[in-house]
């Protein structure tokens, strides 16, 4: 780290201008030239344009021309930088006594304060929806991801006009705004190209949007965008040379210095967003060789809680009287009953993602020192928040070389399988993740993990915050119960600018959160907690936060356990904790038994906040929701025809084929000489299908997570001349119909694949099983040509351009239906179930 971090600050700047007090209009200038500008009251956005206030006659020269002043914030009001990493427990930064060196943190922290109380929602898109608007996930569509979307207000991933956020505020009010990385807010049937583009990035008041779209991406080979357009800046580079977590610090400090050099007083606001430490876990070697001279994890995970919790108390950001709750032995193995190859895998596990952990911080240090480079540090607020969730256990217990693998149900891969892949684990030939035991570890003080919102495992993350010329108590630590919701208060309040009343003509919902600014004062260090409730849900575990109490479900389901029944009645059918954080800081002693009335009573309260703010209907299920019907282009369509290449189609957008039978025809045109290339695929090398031609012969392929491929050919190479190559599937299965009744049975099941050349069979096979949820999420469904990985690496290389003409590519899918028969049985076994619970 540069000895220069936080030395390069500007001296004499106005802050914060009364800090959200009502203001004056700040005008500079005389009003009417060209140079004026102006602050506006906030409370319409766009501002109305101001009245002429020239004078116009018959001829220019009687006349006097008058500009509309330009519209900055207050003077005073800091550059905002707001960091969020990606699936990141309590324990996981040195900030915060974990093992991992994170420098940057430090800084910030040393420079600033330390939050232990932050809270996000358990899980990715919800945390980050919250973020960005100030009001609760549910209020804004976003209950769970925005690929599990649903047909009800709190679930349909669509955030509503009258929730605007914290870019398109800022921009309005005169600042520069952008995001950089993930952007997991945009929903997966609006993530293609046809739009629409209103609620991605740039259509949400980010002027400049440099990222992936989804929940996670391959950040060797991601699915990158700048604005809206696809670029491919790593296409040409030897593997391994080119990493999204540099590019995207390098293109953050390229923007500000553009806006820094073409208007030095313009204020900039940067929501930036590394998909570390998200899997796939992908650093660079130099990363992963630090980290393994250090052996920071050769005694296993349950030392490493230990050794984690020691610091922290050393640190005094835990009670020197607390407790770990025990080692849940009948969840995961503990270390000393791992066989030698799993203890060598989960090491080799850990160590990439902690460098991945560390690579992500030093990025993001190289953006705050950019900012000390420009003058600009000393008035910049830094919101350096560690995790939208606890530390992800969706790896399950033993890990996986392909997190596909894991959202197709295929979870519990033996480590001598995944030896196969250690030396290039982390590389752009996996898509990784660690064992859900250091996930466990990782989480210190608390225990579980992301996606359980029951336990501050998944929800309480830490913060470190900074503000040179406004935050004098350096280092101090804060308690004070805060959410992701009172982010965007907080800025506003900092940068002395009102939430609007009315955006684009549409009366805004009230901000949901409550500022913190009041933390930043070494005399509020203690000051009560003004957040007083909270409540929490994601995939039917529930929680409350009232005033230091917190009532909370019973974990009934691991992370990685998504592929059975869901609890039918998540409301109720449910074991109640209770604990009192005041006495009890991380959520070890349950004295439920104890105050049965103040579970009760807090109950209430949360049917209460539930029904305020659209949490309602609750719905258990995970990977169910993955495959739920949603109002992309292809919903009620089972025929698509197209007659020339098209590339760069997200998975949300495309025809989606799993769970039923189909057929691709493709009418095309060999020249002389033979023709070879990608006629039509979906996915990549961690699951997906291919129809090609190789050397001639069409080839249909399916990659099933990587760790199988299934392949029908052609004997011979096609002719010069006109043909028509075909595939047709058969499925046997009921097919995702018989979720609706709790029930996965219809997933996943055999089919028979035929190929066909000019109407004769050329091969054909039973696929035993079949892919049940999805294809590789961060790659397109792409025809004539192959973006980013291809499904199979010893057939072709991408881009693979087809050499053939393509006339016309027909894709027809016959999706299966339940009859009468099969309806009423589904129904009955329903009943049978409720009756038994």
């Amino acid at each position: 780290m540069s000895k220069r971090f936080f030395a390069a600050f500007a001296v004499g700047v106005t802050v914060g201008a009364g800090f959200g007090a009502a203001h004056a209009q700040q005008v500079t200038g005389t009003l009417g030239s060209p140079g004026a500008t102006t602050t506006i009251s906030g409370k319409q956005l766009p501002p109305p344009d101001p009245k002429f206030g020239g004078v116009i006659k018959d001829d220019a020269l009687q006349s006097k021309p008058w500009w509309a002043p330009r519209v900055v914030p207050p003077k005073g009001a800091p550059n905002v930088l707001l960091i969020i990493t990606d699936d990141a427990g309590f324990g996981v930064p040195s900030t915060f006594g974990g093992v991992i060196p994170t420098p940057t943190m430090d800084h910030v922290a040393q420079e600033g304060l330390r939050y232990t109380r932050m809270f996000s929602t358990a899980l990715c898109s919800p945390t980050r929806a919250a973020l960005i608007t100030g009001r609760n996930h549910h209020s804004v569509g976003f209950g769970v991801i925005a690929e599990q979307s649903t047909g009800f207000p709190g679930y349909n991933s669509i955030i509503g006009r009258d929730k605007a956020t914290i870019g398109r505020i800022l921009k309005d009010n005169g600042y520069a705004t952008a995001w950089f990385g993930k952007d997991h807010n945009t929903p997966a049937f609006a993530a293609s190209q046809v739009g629409p583009f209103d609620q991605w990035p740039t259509g949400m008041g980010f002027e400049y949007f440099y990222g992936f779209v989804g929940g996670d991406a391959n950040q060797w080979e991601p699915n990158l965008f700048r604005n809206t357009t696809q670029i491919y800046p790593f296409s040409g580079k030897p593997p391994g040379t080119w990493n999204l977590i540099t590019a995207m610090s390098d293109d953050a400090i390229d923007y500000m210095t553009r806006i820094n050099q073409i208007d030095p007083s313009k204020p900039i606001f940067i929501k930036y967003a590394p998909g570390a430490t998200h899997a796939p876990h992908h650093p660079t070697k130099e990363w992963v060789d630090k980290v393994h001279a250090m052996h920071l994890f050769d005694d296993g995970y349950e030392k490493l809680r230990e050794r984690i919790f020691e610091n922290q108390k050393r640190l005094g950001i835990v009670p020197k009287d607390a407790t770990l709750t025990p080692w849940p032995k009948d969840v995961m193995k503990p270390w000393d009953e791992l066989s030698a190859d799993e203890k060598k895998l989960f090491i080799r596990q850990v160590e990439v993602f902690a460098a991945y952990a560390m690579y992500s911080d030093y990025e993001i240090g190289r953006v705050i020192q950019h900012f000390a480079d420009l003058g600009k540090l000393d008035n910049t607020l830094v919101i350096y928040i560690n995790g939208d969730n606890g530390t992800s256990a969706e790896g399950g217990p033993l890990g996986t070389p392909n997190e596909v693998a894991f959202f197709n149900g295929l979870n519990m891969l033996p480590a001598e399988v995944q030896l196969k892949f250690y030396d290039v684990w982390g590389t752009e030939q996996t898509y990784n993740h660690m064992s859900a035991g250091w996930s466990w570890a990782f989480d210190t003080p608390f225990d579980w993990f992301k996606q359980n919102a029951s336990r501050l495992g998944g929800i309480n993350q830490n913060m470190a915050v900074s503000w040179p010329a406004r935050i004098k108590d350096k280092g101090g630590v804060r308690e004070q119960f805060m959410h992701v919701i009172d982010v965007l208060p907080t800025i506003l309040e900092a940068s002395g600018i009102h939430a609007p009343e009315l955006v684009d003509g549409i009366k805004q919902a009230p901000i949901e959160g409550t500022s913190f600014l009041y933390t930043f004062d070494a005399k509020n260090a203690k000051a009560p907690t003004r957040h007083k409730t909270q409540y929490f849900e994601m995939m039917g575990q529930w929680a409350l936060y009232d005033d230091g109490w917190l009532v909370s479900t019973k974990v009934n389901r691991a992370p990685w356990e998504a592929f059975g029944p869901a609890n039918p009645d998540p409301l109720n059918n449910q074991v109640f904790q209770l604990y009192d954080l005041h006495k009890n800081w991380n959520q070890t002693d349950d004295v439920a038994a104890k105050y049965p009335q103040k579970v009760k009573e807090l109950k209430a309260k949360f049917v209460a906040e539930a029904k305020k703010y659209q949490v309602f209907p609750m719905d258990a299920s995970v990977a169910a929701r993955v495959v739920a019907p949603r109002p992309n282009i292809t919903a009620g369509r089972s025929e698509f025809v197209y007659t020339r290449a098209m590339t760069g189609v997200p998975q949300g957008d495309s025809p989606f084929i799993l769970d039923a039978s189909y057929t691709f025809t493709a009418d095309i045109d060999v020249p002389q000489g033979g023709a070879e290339g990608m006629i039509v695929t979906s996915g990549g090398r961690f699951g997906g299908y291919g129809f090609y031609l190789l050397k001639g012969k069409p080839v249909w392929l399916w990659n099933l997570v990587d760790l199988e491929r299934i392949r029908w050919e052609g004997a011979d190479a096609l002719a010069p001349g006109k043909h028509v190559v075909e595939f047709d599937f058969k499925y046997d299965g009921l097919g995702a119909g018989t979720l609706a009744f709790n029930n996965f049975s219809g997933l996943g099941r055999p089919g028979t694949g035929t190929l066909k050349v000019d109407g004769k069979i050329v091969d054909t096979k039973q696929m035993p099983k079949t892919l049940p949820m999805i294809l590789q999420w961060d790659e397109s469904f792409d025809i004539g040509s192959d973006t980013l990985t291809g499904v199979n690496d010893a057939d072709y290389q991408p881009p693979f351009p087809l050499t053939a003409k393509l006339n016309k590519l027909t894709i027809k899918i016959d999706r299966p239906q339940l009859s009468p028969a099969d309806i009423a049985k589904f129904e009955a076994a329903m009943k049978e179930k409720a009756k038994a619970d």
